[in-house]
């Protein structure tokens, strides 16, 4: 079984960051491993709070885990500050896999996730090692993502549209997109969290990346829509 590690926040409502990163993992038929970068409190009202864990601390679950299992992917996501981006780096400069990098800097109640010096931080260190990087229209308004090496995935959930484009952009200058209905419902919580984890899944998998793409969107799409009429929590739901 092909192994995907994901580094990002924990979520104690389940719902978005470690917890549904390891759900869709399995679901994808892979197996989840994971390094805790910031521990919050939310729910699928908003996020409450947030504490980074230690850089050291971060060092040390990405060392126990690379020193015995062997990635076939990498999820990133949340990374609270500079620190923890460092110690990321270190850990994966020489790490020959593919990495899939979900920027979240800020949650969809408006809390902010990642200090301003690890945006910078990680824009000249992490992308240089990352396949893909899938910002959301906000996202990609603070990268400068026509200067990334690596491939990128503007997500278009957020555009004014009854139909959602998602666009790849390859480092050979070509395009893939991604077109979908809208989806109306309140249960969107951990969207960008399951999209990025069932990419590195279907790498892990030996996809290609654009077809882990069009596969992890088939995979998104029959989550949303399995959950449109689920009740869970009082505010903005998770997909199951």
């Amino acid at each position: 079984m092909e192994i995907v590690l994901t580094i990002a926040g924990s979520d104690p409502s389940g719902g978005a960051g470690i917890q549904q990163d390891l759900k869709t993992i399995t679901a994808c038929g892979c197996y989840g491993a994971t390094v805790i970068t910031s521990i919050t409190s939310q729910n699928t009202l908003g996020v409450q709070s947030a504490m980074a864990v230690p850089a050291d601390v971060v060092a040390s679950q990405l060392q126990s885990v690379l020193s015995d299992l062997q990635p076939a992917a990498i999820k990133i996501g949340m990374i609270p500050d500079s620190d923890v981006a460092a110690a990321i780096v270190h850990a994966l400069c020489d790490v020959r896999v593919p990495i899939v990098y979900d920027p979240v800097m800020i949650s969809t109640s408006g809390y902010a996730l990642m200090a301003p010096d690890a945006i910078d931080y990680i824009a000249h260190h992490l992308f240089r090692l990352c396949t893909l990087i899938t910002p959301n229209l906000p996202e990609a308004d603070r990268i400068d993502v026509h200067s990334l090496s690596a491939a990128y995935l503007i997500k278009g959930g957020h555009a004014d549209s009854n139909m959602m484009t998602d666009i790849l952009y390859m480092p050979d200058g070509t395009t893939h997109q991604y077109t979908t209905p809208k989806i109306v419902t309140g249960n969107l919580h951990g969207t960008g969290c399951t999209l990025s984890s069932a990419i590195a899944s279907y790498l892990a998998l030996g996809c290609t990346l654009p077809d882990a793409v069009a596969q992890a969107k088939d995979y998104i799409t029959s989550a949303i829509l399995r959950s449109v009429d689920i009740h869970i929590g009082h505010g903005n739901g998770p997909l199951v």
